[in-house]
């Protein structure tokens, strides 16, 4: 099924959130780590990435929350990144298209260039003392 609107609310949000994370769950490499991390708090982790993600597409000031912190310390690396991209970017293209999901497209982009860079610190820091 080709898409045929684009992201437009809440409700939006949280298929795309849903079923992304559907996918993250059962995926061989990301998986077990969200899995290890997030257990049976699934729910409260879901509400968090609505509110995310509503905050960053719509302009609406719910989230006041840190996402980096927690991934501090998980085993991760691009290639990790590099899956979680690509399951959020298919998710997005087989449920909307038009600006606001390509907007979506692109802060996950930034999101993962971000977090990336400031693990490279992070371990580059440590592996010096």
């Amino acid at each position: 099924m080709i898409p045929t609107k684009d992201i437009e609310n809440v409700d939006d949000i949280k298929k795309i959130v849903n079923i992304f994370y559907g996918r993250v769950r059962k995926d061989d490499l990301i998986g077990p780590i969200f899995n290890n991390v997030i257990q049976n708090h699934w729910n409260e982790h879901l509400e968090k990435l609505y509110l995310f993600w509503q905050s960053r597409l719509f302009g609406d000031p719910v989230y006041d929350g840190f996402p980096f912190p927690p991934h501090a310390q998980l085993p991760i690396n691009k290639e990790h990144f590099d899956r979680w991209l690509s399951l959020f970017t298919e998710t997005v293209d087989t449920l909307f298209i038009g600006p606001i999901a390509n907007e979506a497209k692109n802060r996950a982009y930034k999101i993962a260039d971000v977090f990336q860079d400031k693990l490279a610190y992070i371990h580059n820091k440590s592996n010096r003392k």
